[in-house]
């Protein structure tokens, strides 16, 4: 789709208008979220991700039919990833002892460093594709080893509940002073003369920076979808600014998710291939290629499927754990009465 330098001026510009109404109306006051409120704005940010989806097909001139389908497939894609983002998420408020009311303005703003990050990476990304189509072979591949080094982790069935600081971060306290406790939303204060660093700080680039490791492979899933970089960086924007409502609302829910790794592996697996091909035709070899359709049926199949076989082990496992806890009360009380 040929995008002309006023529309993507007009779209940054929204985009910034809806994270500033976001901040202004959900995020300027310290509080905790409620899941009425998460779930509130959770629906708001996936229908302006269709309307905007439904936008591009309609004024996206001859090429609006694809592009809204790339960009379906790619929000699709980039949010089912973003939710492996919010275990990571969990562990990193969980060791920096984040207190509940400060929570959605950490994730505020690591989300925001996270979307520049993103930002540079799909313009490096692009010019790169751009230049060398051998690249995909690269991506193609990458990407089927991710897929197997998920299912691995998955069928090793281990929590790793340990998050460890990035070299940035360990950079950071080093070269700069930290205090132990939280002065509210500050994130320098003056103390005894010195200018310190607080927890608030750390903790948002913990946020941002760790999302560089998740967008090593979802950069190149997305480009696995669509090379047009203007649907690329709309649709990991919008997957990422609903994200810290969504951390609210299915905080709890994540751990019934069993089967996510399975799903994601296939959906990265079948991202891979679909890039070997891509890469096999632009050589002029006769292959055939996976058309944008099948490619967001097949990722729209394989997400509900995960979901409802998680939530039916999740039920099993419950009822199971409930039985085994009933039957050691009736061992216990037949200790007792003989």
């Amino acid at each position: 789709m040929d995008v002309s330098l006023s529309v993507w001026v007009l779209t940054i510009v929204g985009l910034c208008a809806l994270i500033a109404v976001d901040f202004f109306i959900g995020g300027r006051k310290p509080h905790e979220v409620s899941l009425r409120e998460a779930g509130t704005w959770t629906v708001v940010w996936i229908v302006l991700a269709a309307l905007f989806g439904l936008g591009v097909f309609f004024f996206g001139g001859d090429g609006g039919s694809q592009a809204s389908g790339e960009f379906f497939a790619g929000y699709i894609t980039e949010k089912s990833l973003s939710v492996d983002n919010l275990f990571v998420f969990i562990l990193i408020m969980a060791k920096f002892a984040v207190p509940t009311i400060y929570q959605q303005r950490v994730l505020m703003v690591g989300v925001l460093i996270a979307l520049v990050l993103r930002a540079i990476f799909i313009a490096a990304g692009a010019a790169i594709i751009s230049t060398f189509s051998w690249v995909f072979f690269i991506f193609g591949a990458f990407l089927i080893w991710t897929a197997w080094k998920l299912i691995q982790e998955a069928r090793a069935d281990e929590e790793d509940e340990d998050w460890e600081e990035n070299r940035l971060l360990k950079a950071v306290e080093r070269r700069f002073p930290s205090t132990d406790k939280y002065h509210g939303t500050k994130l320098f204060i003056i103390e005894n003369g010195k200018r310190l660093m607080t927890p608030m700080l750390i903790v948002m680039l913990a946020i941002g920076s760790t999302d560089i490791l998740f967008a090593l492979d979802s950069i190149p899933a997305i480009f696995g979808l669509t090379q047009d970089p203007y649907i690329v960086f709309t649709a990991n924007a919008f997957a990422l600014m609903g994200l810290r409502q969504l951390y609210f609302l299915i905080g709890g829910l994540l751990k019934k998710l069993v089967h996510l790794s399975y799903g994601l592996s296939i959906i990265l697996g079948f991202i891979g291939v679909k890039l070997v091909l891509h890469a096999l035709h632009e050589l002029g070899v006769h292959v055939p290629e996976i058309s944008i359709p099948v490619s967001l049926g097949v990722i729209c199949a394989v997400l509900v499927v995960t979901t409802i076989t998680s939530l039916r082990a999740s039920k099993k496992q419950a009822l199971a754990e409930a039985a085994s806890k009933d039957k050691d009360k009736d061992e216990d009380k037949a200790d007792v009465e003989s």
